[in-house]
């Protein structure tokens, strides 16, 4: 089974690119999904965050509160740093799980969907890394159709993520969504690309 991480910045196509993945068979694994699920569901997840940030990020019912968990983290580059340390751990033991039950159902392939991929180290574990890049402006308007939100806010988030340099410099292959590309001339370059990869 083929191991393929996808990465790249928010609104260049990757979801996309996952349907083509799904259509050629493979397992998608979206990591920020992981991360919400285990957020709601992971007794140990939740008692390693209350253990290091204190009881105020937990709800009455004993919850995480995510708006008090970032408040706690956004203003304090070490805070964050732990709990991308804390949160990493589990969320790679939950990928790892799935990873493993896809090979046992003869999948061809499993794709980690995670826009922080390299930086996690979730991508060393993978056979190909896949970045999938726009145009930055094109990226802007698709956002703010997909989410219905300002263009200054909708800049704000694209300027807050890595560059398209980091990307090319970090991954094996690029994927890319051009400006003047029809969806379906699009699907039909990421299919090419991944039936390459999985030498179909």
């Amino acid at each position: 089974m083929k191991r393929i991480g996808i990465t790249g910045p928010t609104g260049a196509g990757k979801t996309t690119a996952l349907g083509v993945l799904t259509d050629l068979g493979a397992h998608i694994i979206d990591a920020d999904a992981v991360y919400h699920r285990l957020l709601e569901e992971s007794g140990p997840l939740r008692a390693a965050l209350a253990e290091r940030f204190g009881p105020s990020i937990l709800t009455p019912e004993g919850r995480i509160d995510r708006k008090a968990l970032g408040n706690v983290v956004f203003g304090d580059p070490e805070a964050l740093d732990e709990l991308n340390t804390i949160t990493h751990r589990f969320i790679g033991e939950e990928i790892h799980r799935q990873l493993t039950q896809a090979e046992r159902d003869g999948r061809p392939a499993a794709a980690i969907d995670a826009i922080a991929l390299i930086e996690s180290g979730l991508g060393e574990g993978c056979d190909a890394v896949v970045g999938v890049l726009a145009p930055k402006e094109v990226r802007i308007r698709r956002i703010m159709a997909r989410e219905g939100i300002s263009e200054d806010y909708a800049r704000r988030r694209v300027e807050a993520q890595q560059g398209d340099g980091f990307f090319r410099a970090h991954c094996g292959y690029i994927l890319e969504n051009r400006e003047d590309d029809t969806p379906e001339a699009f699907r039909a370059r990421a299919r090419a690309l991944f039936e390459q990869i999985l030498q179909i």
